[in-house]
């Protein structure tokens, strides 16, 4: 178990991830046609398929994360999602030299964020959590 601070700090770690995964598959949702035909143009097999199970990993991932829900699934999960996504769109060797700053930040942001998921897939959500409770409500002939 975690002490009560380390809780709280995967608590804030948790929702300042998910967020991001959140509002942003939430816009790709309410304009699913808008994501599907820019993921067409960027060359993205069956886009109409992987569109919207894309959005739907992100929006539904980062609430899953936000709660502490199925946390190393939502995590592993919405990793998985990230470097897909960053290989799609921040492909910073393959762009104009004006873009290529923006992207490498772009794409080195996504590397920290998928490092972020990975220890929140090792470690768990901490006891402020869906899983934290449903652990202590399994186990509390044990505690």
């Amino acid at each position: 178990m975690t002490a009560g601070w380390q809780d709280g700090l995967l608590l804030i770690g948790r929702v300042a991830i998910g967020a991001i995964f959140v509002m942003s598959g939430f816009g790709k949702l309410m304009n699913l046609s808008g994501f599907t035909a820019g993921m067409e143009a960027a060359g993205v097999p069956a886009a109409s398929f992987t569109a919207p199970l894309g959005a739907a990993i992100e929006f539904f991932g980062g609430l899953a994360i936000i709660l502490g829900a199925w946390t190393w699934l939502a995590a592993l999960l919405v990793a998985l999602f990230t470097v897909v996504a960053t290989a799609i769109a921040h492909r910073y060797w393959a762009v104009p030299a004006e873009q290529m700053a923006a992207q490498q930040t772009q794409f080195m942001k996504n590397l920290a964020i998928i490092g972020g998921l990975l220890a929140f897939a090792a470690a768990g959500p901490g006891r402020i959590s869906i899983d934290g409770f449903r652990w202590r409500r399994e186990n509390s002939r044990y505690l």
